[in-house]
């Protein structure tokens, strides 16, 4: 979600205790059934392999230009100028690894056959931009030794921020599974075919480009909107498809069918992501706090297993990612947000030890009053290590980095990124 959204969302009282996190609880009948999501191959439950150092990474954002490239219609050499100083940024600080962003809204950044270019290249969405960005960025990862992993929005089709018309190709204008919600377009998640659409990119990709790891974040069902006129949170449309689900017998609460058909993309994603790159690894970075019943005492704030239907203690008690990377975009002092008690909380919630690298908010660090101050994120970096060790990190995102704000990236250089 956009990000300087996240506090006020999360924004409840002041509570007074963070306790031990609670074991995880065991499958309800209703989970199991959600679990067993059917025509899905089955995820392994083995443990992959852990990462051989300890990961390093930042975010690139391509929606809304937010880290690359700097503005649409830049000449392609300049977009390609742009990627070199971001990779060289990345290896001079310290990083290891790069998240691109390179499906924003059911268009691609790469050379693709199925959706339309983006228009955060161009300007015009289905505008071809001269060149292959997403080979470029693995050309230039690879020369310096950083992993690159492919971000992918599974259901978004039209971001808030977009100007240019939709390109004929696109999904927008010729699926009626496509829905408005608000200012943006969606493609709903209850409808087979959306599903379908997402894992078609998902073999796409990683039968053509050689990438380290698939990446989803927290984009499900979108983050609800209100109705300025009633004051009342607005339903997503997806009543013909929830009417196609009852008609043919299904047996599910509406609310339970919404996160049974987000668990099933999920699953299938992460089994088909292993079929056609073996040893790629399935990334997930959802909101950074678990549902209610599964809190520590003290902790709370927004529900995204109620509100945006994922079930992500389930995905990680399941197996169905090869990393978990929870939006922890929260100071240390903000009780009710506590940044050690989440990281606890989701450790306690991965029985098959999956590796956890939080999303920290770098990009919190700015020119205004309200501004992180760098001691934070390092101390974030330093409750990692010590809670974590051996596992790892994610900046959101790299603008912040790449601009050294409040000298941020010399004091990771000189501090927690001086031994490699």
């Amino acid at each position: 979600m956009k990000r300087r959204e996240l506090l006020s969302l999360a924004s409840v009282p002041l509570l007074t205790a963070c306790a031990t996190p609670p074991a995880p609880a065991p499958l309800t009948p209703g989970e199991a059934a959600l679990a067993a999501t059917p025509a899905a191959p089955a995820a392994s439950s083995a443990l992959p392999p852990a990462p051989p150092r300890e990961w390093r990474a930042a975010w690139i954002a391509t929606v809304a230009n937010i880290d690359w490239p700097s503005k649409p219609g830049l000449p392609a050499e300049q977009q390609q100028a742009e990627i070199k100083t971001l990779c060289d940024t990345a290896q001079r600080i310290g990083l290891n690894a790069l998240i691109l962003q390179v499906r924003t809204s059911a268009d691609a950044l790469y050379e693709s056959k199925l959706e339309p270019w983006s228009e955060y290249l161009t300007g015009t969405q289905g505008r071809h931009p001269g060149y292959d960005p997403l080979a470029v960025w693995l050309a230039e990862c690879r020369a310096r030794g950083l992993e690159l992993h492919a971000w992918i929005n599974p259901y978004r089709a039209r971001h808030s921020s977009a100007k240019s018309a939709l390109a004929e190709s696109h999904v927008g204008r010729s699926h009626d599974w496509v829905k408005r919600y608000g200012d943006q377009l969606w493609m709903d998640p209850g409808d087979p075919a959306a599903a379908e659409q997402t894992l078609a990119v998902v073999r796409d990709i990683l039968s053509r480009y050689a990438v380290d790891g698939i990446h989803i974040d927290d984009y499900f069902y979108p983050y609800p909107i209100t109705d300025p006129a009633t004051k009342q949170e607005v339903d997503f449309p997806d009543e013909p498809s929830w009417q196609r689900y009852v008609a043919k017998g299904g047996s599910l609460g509406r609310h339970d069918w919404r996160r049974y058909s987000v668990n099933g993309l999920v699953q299938r994603m992460y089994a088909l992501a292993h079929e056609v790159r073996p040893g790629t690894r399935v990334g997930v970075s959802p909101f950074g706090i678990p549902k209610p019943a599964m809190r520590p005492a003290g902790i709370a704030g927004f529900s995204q297993y109620d509100k945006l239907y994922a079930d992500v203690e389930l995905w990680l008690r399941e197996g169905w990612m090869d990393y978990l990377a929870p939006q922890l975009y929260w100071p240390r002092a903000q009780a009710p947000q506590a940044f050690e008690a989440l990281l606890q909380a989701w450790r306690a919630l991965n029985p098959l030890g999956r590796p956890i690298h939080p999303g920290l908010f770098t990009s919190r660090i700015n020119d205004t009053p309200q501004s992180w101050q760098p001691d934070e994120v390092l101390a974030q970096i330093d409750a990692i290590r010590r809670l974590s060790p051996g596992s790892g990190h994610i900046h959101f995102s790299m603008v912040a980095l790449q601009q050294n704000r409040r000298g941020l990236a010399d004091a990771l250089r000189a501090g927690p990124y001086a031994a490699p």
